[in-house]
């Protein structure tokens, strides 16, 4: 399956509740500790559970595309010795072992001999039973936190920072992040109010979007966009008539990669031709990874959609 983590949490995490409640970010100092800088270290892990790791990680598996990007970022590609079925960057993850989908194979994984598995919390209770098999076949295994803000996302860099032994290194991934984003934000604060869009996100034929309390609302409001679904919580799942009655200036999709002429779709809806986006033929399609997984990537994504809405303002 070609799709990004969130169309995989279409089939999962939306389906089976991406906006269920999820657990605290990972503590400070208080619940994550270990010697000055080194190992053992003991990390609490977004369901709760305390790992300890002895030493630094030299196998790494890691179940979603989001953490593998990350601790590709942090410098430990070639510890990564495999992935999961959906990772499609870098290109270095075509020559790792695959693991599966949302439904992994334990056997796969334990014979790839790791000595930590990062796990997802957007699997939920769904993947425990497996998981439990890997931490009885003596694996350390690590959830990291669904990241539904920004700033969630920062804490994933840091449990896999901590537990990786690249602390520093995900201090520093951060603070670029940060600046990313602040450059959008200043570049954004120059478009009037009213020259602002409302925009219609789209991340799956079946009209799935992204509401309130999530990332993708929280880019959209960095980059001075209109969510025309912000009363809407999470990622629900609206109807043609909805998405007529709040007539989007511009339509953004994401899921061109796994559906054939996805924007001529859109076009030739029937019933949408007098919505604005549909009208001026502002349907416009996004790259699925970096607008969707919330890893190292998340601010080019952010500035994608940006230039996708703004051209005269980000397209520079």
């Amino acid at each position: 399956m070609k799709k990004s983590w969130l169309a995989l949490g279409i089939s999962a995490a939306l389906l089976a509740g991406c906006g269920a409640e999820e657990t605290d970010a990972p503590k400070t100092t208080d619940e994550n500790t270990g010697t000055a800088g080194g190992f053992p270290v003991t990390v609490t892990g977004a369901d709760g559970n305390k790992v300890e790791i002895e030493a630094a990680p030299k196998r790494i598996v890691t179940l979603v595309p989001s953490n593998t990007e990350i601790v590709y970022e942090l410098g430990l590609g070639e510890e990564i010795v495999g992935v999961s079925d959906n990772d499609t960057y870098p290109e270095d993850v075509q020559t790792k072992e695959k693991v599966g989908g949302m439904e992994f194979n334990v056997e796969k994984i334990i014979s790839l001999e790791p000595d930590l598995v990062l796990a997802h919390d957007s699997a939920g209770a769904a993947a425990e039973t497996g998981l439990q098999q890997l931490r009885d076949a003596g694996i350390d295994v690590l959830v990291i936190n669904n990241a539904d803000s920004i700033d969630e996302m920062y804490n994933s860099f840091e449990l896999i920072g901590q537990a990786t032994g690249t602390t520093a290194e995900a201090e520093t991934e951060v603070k670029e992040l940060k600046a990313d984003f602040a450059e959008l934000e200043k570049k954004a604060a120059s478009i009037k109010d009213e020259d602002v869009k409302n925009v219609f996100f789209e991340v799956d034929p079946t009209l799935y979007t992204a509401g309130n309390g999530t990332f993708l609302n929280e880019v959209f409001e960095l980059i001075n966009v209109k969510n025309t679904m912000v009363d809407q919580e999470g990622w629900p799942q609206v109807t043609e008539e909805a998405v007529i009655e709040k007539n989007p200036d511009v339509i953004l999709l994401n899921y061109g990669s796994y559906v054939e002429n996805a924007v001529d779709g859109v076009l030739m809806r029937e019933g949408w031709d007098n919505v604005n986006a549909v009208k001026n033929k502002e349907v416009i399609e996004v790259n699925a990874d970096i607008t969707s997984r919330t890893g190292p990537r998340l601010a080019e994504g952010a500035e994608s959609i940006a230039e996708a809405v703004y051209p005269d303002v980000f397209a520079q």
